[in-house]
């Protein structure tokens, strides 16, 4: 992509409304536009990096076993007052009337519909374990929106919702949404600590929050160390096999890891030697929850079993923050110049720079590169505007792609471009017609 053909308002200053890094980031590198309080537009450069996490997050689903479905984001409250939600859920719930007069609200979560759905399509013991997911927009009217898309009345979700005869086997399902999540965030370049966390309007039994590390992190965190030590990503996982899941579980679940709201300074003390403790904040961006028959039983979710006895299947929901975590990664990985992305969430692999775009040697040296690198399959942004070199490198630096690679006479005159990568800052010099195999070999 030209850089001067591309939409990318990009802003000098930090935004008066913005309070936080992502926030602030995110605006000036004409990654969103606000809309509405806590509603944004997602501009191409934002919308590129949503698609890749989306895309990460979708394959890690597939990967253990859930299959994706697409559900409405209006809602019948008529589901909702089964299960006792509609009253009880609160003003975040933005409630509607259609033009016959039907109560109708835009779905802050799914568990009613998705247990409807396979309360239809279900019969027998023997159509279970099954777990059902999709990535749709949501909508929670906050009642003071803020931090950009951290916390924003719309947002993207991918919620997913298991469903099986027996508790032993929901904890099964629930192991496993727990190890994808691992790997989902590993694959992100986050350490997402698991913590145990309170249930809130979902309900239930169990229930674990994944957060990562963040000056601007809502909740205070006390965990132990040891967890920068564990494999969060790397291990390969046989998803059926109970034992092997419900290892790694226990693994990561065996260190003290707790928010504020369930912190036990005493328990804390005892169990993490002093040298060990780490306390911080934490941006959430993932939550699962297991909750038994909570929906299944007032919604009539019920099959036949092998003794022939009707069965309230037990279930799960779990959702991670999509939208949110374009913010929660750019807290994550910034520094003074701008945003540092991870290379598998990169809106482009790789940012071309032409010092001094008009010349030819220069032009002819980056539509080279442009088109070698390009064939190679990798997402270069070429920034081929009529601007001062300073101009181009604080633009590159702002927007945080992985790699640069710099075209100037000086460094033509030696037959080189420069390379920076931007997470290190570590440049290196390297000859013209090695470039491309330097970055896409």
């Amino acid at each position: 992509m030209r850089l001067s053909r591309y939409f990318m308002p990009i802003l000098r200053d930090d935004p008066k409304e913005a309070e936080i890094v992502s926030h602030k980031l995110m605006l000036r590198a004409g990654m969103i536009r606000q809309e509405a309080a806590g509603s944004y537009s997602w501009l191409p450069m934002g919308f590129r990096v949503l698609k890749k996490i989306e895309q990460i997050v979708r394959e890690e689903q597939d990967r253990a076993g859930a299959i994706e479905v697409l559900m409405p984001t209006i809602q019948s409250a008529d589901l909702w007052r089964k299960s006792g939600r509609y009253d009880a859920y609160g003003k975040e719930m933005l409630r509607i009337k259609d033009r016959g007069d039907r109560d109708m609200l835009f779905g802050p979560t799914n568990e009613e519909m998705i247990t409807d759905i396979f309360r239809a399509g279900v019969q027998s013991y023997k159509d279970v374990p099954r777990n059902l997911y999709h990535i749709q927009w949501k909508f929670r009217d906050e009642v003071r929106p803020r931090f950009g898309v951290m916390r924003g009345r719309e947002f993207l979700m991918k919620d997913a919702y298991s469903f099986d005869l027996t508790r032993e086997a929901g904890q099964h399902s629930y192991n496993k949404m727990f190890v994808s999540y691992l790997k989902t965030f590993a694959r992100m370049g986050l350490k997402a600590v698991p913590m145990r966390a309170e249930t809130g309007p979902i309900g239930g039994k169990d229930s674990h929050e994944f957060l990562i590390l963040a000056e601007t992190g809502e909740s205070e965190v006390f965990f132990d160390k040891g967890f920068h030590d564990m494999d969060w990503g790397a291990f390969e996982i046989d998803y059926d096999n109970v034992e092997a899941v419900a290892k790694v579980v226990d693994e990561f679940t065996s260190k003290y890891a707790a928010t504020s709201e369930m912190h036990d300074a005493a328990d804390y003390e005892k169990r993490v030697p002093t040298d060990r403790r780490v306390t911080g904040r934490g941006i959430e961006v993932g939550h699962i929850f297991f909750f038994g028959t909570k929906y299944s039983e007032p919604l009539g979710c019920q099959v036949q079993g092998p003794d022939g006895k009707m069965v309230v299947l037990q279930s799960g929901s779990y959702g991670i923050g999509v939208s949110r975590l374009v913010g929660g990664i750019i807290e994550a990985s910034h520094d003074k110049d701008g945003i540092i992305w991870p290379e598998s969430v990169a809106p482009f692999d790789i940012g071309l720079i032409n010092i001094k775009t008009g010349d030819a040697d220069a032009d002819a040296a980056c539509e080279k590169i442009y088109a070698g690198l390009t064939a190679k399959g990798k997402d270069v942004l070429y920034d081929d505007r009529s601007q001062p070199g300073g101009a181009k490198f604080a633009t590159m630096d702002l927007i945080g792609l992985p790699w640069q690679v710099i075209i100037g006479p000086r460094g033509l005159k030696d037959g080189v471009a420069e390379i920076k990568n931007r997470k290190t800052g570590a440049r290196e010099n390297v000859a013209l017609d090695k470039v491309v195999e330097r970055l896409a070999g």
